[in-house]
């Protein structure tokens, strides 16, 4: 998961964890963290690789549409599946997301039942429905 806000963080968290994947969520706060957490550099070099990647739009240091086309354009990550999770519903960011190769675009509710809620929902289908390539 790739989110600078903590109380978001934590929130996708705990819905996760009700599903029973959440030992497997790794967290990183920024763009530049996230990029260093997927090229394994730094205090990153043994982390795991993801099977599917929760990443936010609007990011320090390095932007989430910034993170998403060097996944994309990476041959040893574009296999990953990226799900934008954003306060953003504006038409033109979801189409640009889209273009640069994300998987799905989902836009954060305000209201908390219903974030835990759409975050279960892409739990159910990315992790419990859809089959996702195996991680080396």
């Amino acid at each position: 998961m790739i989110e600078d806000n903590p109380d978001h963080a934590e929130l996708t968290q705990r819905a996760l964890a009700d599903g029973g994947t959440a030992s497997r969520v790794r967290w990183v706060r920024d763009g530049a963290e996230a990029l260093d957490y997927l090229g394994r550099r730094g205090r990153w070099a043994t982390a795991p690789r993801p099977g599917l990647i929760l990443l936010d739009r609007r990011l320090p240091t390095i932007g989430g549409d910034e993170v998403l086309r060097r996944i994309k354009a990476d041959p040893t990550l574009r296999s990953i599946p990226v799900v934008m999770l954003t306060t953003t519903d504006r038409p033109e960011e979801v189409r640009q997301a889209y273009e640069a190769g994300v998987n799905s675009f989902v836009t954060k509710p305000v209201r908390f039942q219903d974030f835990v809620e759409r975050v279960r929902q892409i739990q159910r289908y990315w992790v419990l429905t859809n089959q996702l390539p195996r991680v080396p």
